[in-house]
């Protein structure tokens, strides 16, 4: 089986997270939340053999390669397919918790050359971008269907698109002449809407747009606060937690989450009373976020805006700390 993703951070994430000198470290549980290919647990478990792991991934196609690749280490191994925050929220707290926990909020690499779901433009695929294709609206679904202000609000929201309202425009216009079927098609659409001097900058005008799009379809920013939330009450006192972000918006997320729990207090100024536990409930691992560097920025290009946050669990979070970040997932 060909493997196309390479995972990034891989050092950082087996340094940071590694079970070696902690009190778990020869029958450790990790939970990979997003399991793709199965690179990042390939490692974990070739380095680490007090571990075992829990893969996480709401693509069913996706999985079935890892399963494969996987197999070699037998029991070690297992897996559940579907979504990460699911999962977390129903979590049998009586069963054995995780020690470690890694979330690699990137699209794996087979998305785009392999799934044939259209997340990217690079191919003509049908307009899907959906991880799991038998649930939820399509992003084919989306621009033949949506209103012109929805899509420009949605475009812009989740990618910053200045073009938003211009592109947002020519979808509607466009459809009028007959549904948007493919990748190339939208991209096309996209292409002709922008400025002449907008067409050549360092990435293609429909990157965005395709980002946003993955976003709303997969409802990427909504299901994130909760699943950090849950996970980390999941997780065992004593454990570590890392996330690794690819934009700005989930970014955010997670830092200010993982900021709140370093913090003694996270209720309201106004509040008179504290009901949030009055301590911090973690010890954050990593001050500023772990950056590729530039040899592995030059060897897998994809990893040039990753970052990694790890913290370390003293006790449970409160709802407070969910409900600091909940108002930042659109």
């Amino acid at each position: 089986m060909e493997i196309v993703h390479t995972p990034v951070l891989l050092q950082e994430c087996l340094d940071y997270l590694s079970p070696v000198g902690e009190l778990f470290e020869k029958n450790a549980l990790m939970i990979d939340s997003t399991l793709g290919e199965g690179g990042h647990s390939f490692a974990f478990l070739s380095k680490f053999p007090g571990l075992h792991i829990i893969g996480l991934d709401a693509d069913k196609n996706i999985q079935a390669r890892a399963r494969e690749r996987l197999s070699l280490f037998g029991e070690r191994m297992n897996f559940f397919n579907g979504w990460f925050n699911d999962f977390y929220e129903n979590y049998d707290m009586s069963g054995e918790r995780p020690d470690l926990i890694l979330f690699d909020l990137g699209i794996s690499v087979y998305h785009y050359e392999k799934s044939g779901r259209g997340f990217s433009f690079r191919h003509d695929e049908p307009l899907d971008m959906r991880l799991n294709a038998s649930e939820g609206e399509s992003a084919g679904d989306i621009v033949n269907s949506w209103k012109e202000d929805e899509l420009a609000n949605m475009i812009y929201l989740y990618s910053d698109e200045k073009m938003s309202r211009r592109i947002a425009k020519a979808i509607v216009e466009a459809r009028m002449g007959g549904k948007i079927t493919s990748s190339k098609a939208l991209a096309e659409i996209i292409w002709n809407a922008v400025p002449a001097n907008y067409r050549y900058g360092q990435i293609h005008p429909a990157t965005r747009t395709f980002q946003a799009l993955r976003i709303a379809v997969n409802s990427e920013l909504r299901r994130l606060p909760k699943a950090l939330h849950s996970a980390f009450n999941v997780l065992k006192d004593g454990g570590k937690m890392g996330v690794i972000t690819f934009h700005s918006l989930e970014d955010r997320i997670v830092k200010n989450y993982f900021r709140n729990l370093g913090k003694q207090c996270v209720c309201p100024p106004e509040q008179a009373v504290c009901t949030c536990g009055g301590t911090a409930c973690a010890e954050i691992l990593t001050r500023k976020p772990v950056e590729p560097t530039a040899q592995e920025v030059k060897t897998n290009s994809p990893s040039r805006s990753a970052k990694l946050r790890v913290v370390r669990k003293i006790h449970d979070a409160s709802a407070q700390h969910f409900m600091a970040i909940e108002e930042e997932a659109m």
